[in-house]
């Protein structure tokens, strides 16, 4: 756990910080597990919270060290990695993807009932469409397009023991949803981007994280598996239906919302914590605690590790967290729902417009979140980072908009 500094040297003030805990104890009463916070500025680790539960039933605390299944989470850290193989001047954002997954040179694309067409010769799928969401992939568990129902067919979200490059390969055989760079769609488009890492750089993905990420960053209980001796720190799964098993739709977790169906849920089936070698993807699967994501957001901010150990430059960092979608494509929406004022980047989320935000913060801030409702965010301008760890899945309401609130409100400069 990093050091903990007085709010006070970095312009923020401790007392109003303390609201936090309070504010998200109400959730728990709701029914969240419990909730674990860091939120540094300028550098300086200012709060550090838990509150509530690893286990529940077990009655075991959460701890500093606690490990939580991070899902999309995942997406921002191999975007991330995927952008250093960029610096070396290993491919290019308009690359086709077919250069280096041949397979999806023939894919096709969907053109309503039940018509292909091929895709655009001059705009095919781009490696900046994998990680902006605009490449025509899309997922299990929408039912936005026809084809989604082949991904149900194909269980591309939930069978661990197929490779990264398995589900790759059957994905290329299905059609794409629509011609690449023609709308925003959330998507497996990032598990295609750690394919890519693994083609370009000749390693698994994990081993690439490893290297390129985890051990600069320190990052010591981030993996794509939980090893047996830690396995006691391994929070629990609370909320919803697993928003990956099966023929999981979002028709069904709305109806299981509706019918007040939350409980404990067992997801190492589409999650598992104990086949780091088969089980890597690109869009989840990591593990993590809440120090080591906050080192990697942390470096998000400066580029450099703790020690100084240089990770990205600086303009290829403003690359990342600029919005990429043409004014067409705005607002994004995910699962039906419209994020007016923001943008999207190379891996997350990008504000655009403070007051169709709604919501404290500032232009230039980005981050994502994750499906068990962990949530990350860095603020450039304000030299704010905040990190909030929940295992509640597909949770409906917000906590951590009122943890960003919170942070923001303790800004005393």
């Amino acid at each position: 756990m990093p050091e903990i500094e007085s709010p006070e040297t970095v312009g923020m003030s401790s007392s109003r910080l303390e609201r936090i805990e309070p504010a998200l104890q109400s959730y728990i009463d709701q029914g969240y597990p419990g909730f674990s916070t860091l939120v540094s500025r300028r550098g300086k680790v200012v709060h550090e919270g838990r509150v509530g539960w690893q286990d529940r039933e077990a009655g075991v605390e959460l701890s500093a060290d606690s490990i939580f299944r991070v899902y999309s989470m995942t997406k921002p850290i191999v975007c991330t990695a995927l952008m250093t193989l960029y610096e070396e001047g290993r491919f290019q954002l308009t690359d086709p993807v077919a250069k280096y997954i041949p397979a999806f040179g023939s894919t096709q694309v969907w053109a309503g009932d039940g018509q292909l067409e091929s895709q655009r010769p001059l705009r095919p799928l781009q490696v900046r469409d994998l990680m902006t969401h605009t490449s025509g992939l899309t997922y299990d568990f929408s039912e936005d397009f026809p084809v989604a129902e082949q991904y149900r067919q194909a269980r591309l979200m939930n069978d661990p023991t197929r490779s990264l490059e398995d589900v790759v390969e059957v994905l290329a055989t299905i059609p794409l949803a629509f011609q690449p760079g023609t709308m925003w769609h959330y998507s497996l488009g990032i598990d295609v981007a750690a394919r890519l890492i693994e083609v370009i750089s000749g390693q698994p993905v994990g081993d690439f994280l490893q290297e390129r990420l985890f051990a600069p960053l320190g990052m010591t209980d981030t993996a794509f598996g939980v090893p047996e001796s830690k396995r006691d720190r391994l929070a629990a799964m609370y909320g919803l239906p697993d928003l990956f098993a099966k023929s999981m739709t979002i028709a069904t977790i709305a109806q299981a919302f509706a019918n007040g169906d939350v409980a404990r849920r067992d997801v190492e089936e589409t999650y598992p914590s104990d086949q780091p070698e088969v089980f890597q993807r690109g869009g989840i699967g990591l593990f993590s605690t809440t120090s080591d994501y906050l080192r990697f957001a942390q470096m998000l901010l400066t580029g450099s590790s703790e020690s100084g150990t240089k990770i990205l430059g600086r303009k290829t960092l403003e690359l990342m967290h600029t919005n990429h979608l043409a004014p067409a494509l705005l607002p994004y929406s995910s699962g039906g729902v419209p994020s007016p004022g923001w943008g999207y980047g190379l891996g997350s989320r990008v504000g655009m417009d403070l007051g169709q935000m709604a919501v404290s913060g500032s232009v230039g801030e980005f981050g994502w979140a994750g499906a068990a409702k962990s949530y990350y965010w860095v603020d450039p301008k304000e030299e704010v980072v905040g990190v909030l760890m929940t295992q509640f899945m597909v949770g409906l309401t917000q906590p951590e908009l009122d943890f960003r609130a919170l942070v923001y409100q303790a800004i005393t400069d």
